[in-house]
Parts: C-alpha cells; sequence; structure tokens
C-alpha cells in the first residue's frame, strides 16, 4: 500500500480559555486518587514524592497548557522507547524496522523471557523490553558512544530543549538491569540483536535515565501529532509517515498489556514509565504529558490515566468516537 498517497484529515481542539480551563479540571479530578504503588525496584525511583502530579498539553500550534507541577523532572524511563523507535524508523524506514522488531503486541509482561521463545526469538514490538533493544542496537553510530549521543540529541529535539542524563537513575538501574543483560543476551542467541548485547543493555540504560518533565512530554506528543514538525522550535525531526507508523505501534502496545483496555478506555495512543509519565498523542490537535509516580500493578501512572480519559472525552479526542451530523439534503 506504500504506492497510495497518506491523506491526513484531523478536527481542532476547543478555544484556548476552554482547552485552559478543563486542564485544570482533568488535574482536579486526578488528584483525589491516592491509589497505586511507586515502583520500588529501581531504588532510587523509590524516593519519589507521592504528592507530585502534573498535567500538560501541547497543542500542535504551539500552544501550552498546564496544571500541577509539570516542571518537576523524571527519568523518562520507558517512554524513550517510542521515540528512539521513531528515530530509527526515520533512519532505516518502515520495511526494515517492521521485519526486525515487530509490531504485534507479545499479550505479555513488558520484560518477559517466555514471549522471546514463544516466538522464535523475535522480539514482536519496539514497546516491550526485548523490541525496545533490539530498537536501540538499530540506532545509527559506530559506537556504544555513538549511539547513546544520537539517541540523547535525538530526543532533545522532540522535547526542544536539551536533555541530560540523570547520574544517578542511571547508576541505580545499571546495578539492577540483570533482567534487561538476560533478555539481550537471549536476543543475541537468536541472532536477533546487533553488537555487543552488554553494551546494547548499558546504551538502553541511559536513554531511560534521561531527565524529562511533563511539560517535555507534551511537546514530544505535539512533535507526533504534528507530522514529525516541533510545535514549538518549528524544526523537523521525523517524517509524518513515520510518526504514523510508531503512533499505530503504541496504539497496539504502548501500555503494554493494558494497552487494549487503554485503547478501549481513552482511545488514543500512548506510552507510560514506570517513572511515572505517559505521553499521549492526539494525531493532528495536541499532545498530552502526565507525571504522577503512584502505578498500577502493570506500571502505569494511576492519576495520569485518569487525567488522560479525563482530557481524552472531554476534548473529543478519542479517536473512536464519533456523533450524528445533520443530513445533507437529497437533490
Amino acid at each position: 500500500m506504500t504506492g497510495i498517497e497518506q491523506r491526513a484529515f484531523t478536527g481542532v481542539l476547543p478555544g484556548w480559555d476552554q482547552v485552559d480551563r478543563l486542564v485544570v479540571d482533568a488535574y482536579e479530578y486526578a488528584r483525589a486518587d491516592k491509589s497505586g504503588q511507586i515502583a520500588d525496584y529501581i531504588p532510587v525511583l523509590a524516593k519519589a514524592d507521592p504528592k507530585w502530579f502534573g498535567v500538560s498539553v501541547a497543542e500542535t500550534d504551539g500552544g501550552l497548557h498546564h496544571a500541577g507541577e509539570t516542571g518537576v523532572e523524571f527519568s523518562i524511563q520507558s517512554i524513550s522507547k517510542a521515540f528512539v523507535y521513531a528515530l530509527v524508523c526515520e533512519d532505516l524506514g518502515h520495511g526494515v524496522v517492521r521485519d526486525r522488531v515487530g509490531v504485534n503486541n507479545t499479550g505479555l509482561a513488558f520484560n518477559s523471557v517466555v514471549a522471546i521463545e514463544l516466538n522464535d526469538g523475535h522480539p514482536m514490538n519496539p514497546m516491550v523490553n526485548a523490541g525496545a533493544l533490539a530498537t536501540t542496537a538499530l540506532m545509527p553510530g559506530q559506537s556504544p558512544r555513538e549511539r547513546w549521543e544520537a539517541i540523547r540529541e535525538g530526543l532533545s529535539r522532540f522535547a526542544g530543549r536539551a536533555l541530560e542524563l540523570d547520574e544517578e537513575v542511571y547508576r541505580s538501574e545499571a546495578a539492577t538491569n540483570q533482567r534487561n543483560q538476560a533478555i539481550a543476551r537471549l536476543l543475541d542467541s537468536y541472532g536477533r540483536i546487533e553488537g555487543d548485547p552488554l553494551a546494547v543493555v548499558d546504551v538502553y540504560t541511559k536513554q531511560c535515565a534521561l531527565r524529562v518533565n511533563a511539560a517535555d512530554l507534551a511537546v514530544m506528543g505535539a512533535t507526533l501529532a504534528d507530522g514529525g514538525v516541533n510545535p514549538v522550535t518549528g524544526e523537523r525531526v521525523v517524517s509524518a509517515e513515520v510518526c504514523r507508523d510508531t503512533l499505530a505501534v503504541l496504539a497496539a502496545s504502548g501500555l503494554y498489556e493494558r494497552s487494549g483496555e487503554w485503547l478501549f478506555e481513552i482511545g488514543l495512543p500512548g506510552k507510560s514509565g514506570v517513572s511515572g509519565g505517559i505521553v499521549t498523542i492526539s494525531p493532528g490537535k495536541a499532545g498530552i504529558g502526565v507525571f504522577a509516580p503512584q502505578l498500577d500493578s502493570a506500571g502505569n501512572s494511576v492519576r495520569g490515566q485518569i487525567a488522560t480519559a479525563f482530557l481524552s472525552r472531554a476534548l473529543g479526542l478519542n479517536v473512536f468516537a464519533s456523533a450524528v451530523h445533520t443530513r445533507k439534503a437529497c437533490r
């Protein structure tokens, strides 16, 4: 189907004041929920304040709306997978990455080893750890250092500002990432990963330790929503085709084994991370960035999901929602 031109028709958000008010309403609505647990299997993440909560919306025209602690920085964690995938797709193309990494949901946990064995060593999709490691290994660069710099610079272009490594998070995760090392070695045994598997794990660990805030996530999401152009800086980061491919993968697998529930309730592509961030993309309209460190059992921010669901409904973002149109007069 690649020979057929892709056309896009998307709607618009409500007026500025209404979006501003609804972002505050979403924040207040979700703030009352105190459920969930802070991730403690990575020691440094256990230090997060459970009261932290921020909601940001970045419109594709560059408008920004905020409520709560949207400037609090946290490590991007698995949300990085979406943007590294986009960078690799930009470099290698649609077909190569689809064949090498895959696009299908495993239905299993994000760090499952069983999923690899059940699929003859294929990582299946880039949003689980196996697929993310295979994707990171495909980043351009002659050395792990060059690949890491390409990732840091690429994600900074998505965010519209220079992102920095959180050394404490990196050291904490590097000391506890034996499972990712095992996954990388297993992929290597199947010939599914490029280069030294442990060096790939180290680069992946660094990409997960980049520091962002909720406003950054909103801008990064808005870049994918706006055909690859950062709406704040005006810089083209990736192509519109890459955005489409990335959002399709996120819709299928962005919330791990809860991706079906997320799509059913919210109806938008999104990606979560165990530090408490979620980025959500409304194509042609906006990116939503939320941060609240208390997680459900699948590793997704509880208040972040509630706020995003509120905005999806209140702003008319759900891609599956429709309303009856006025009937045209018969001719």
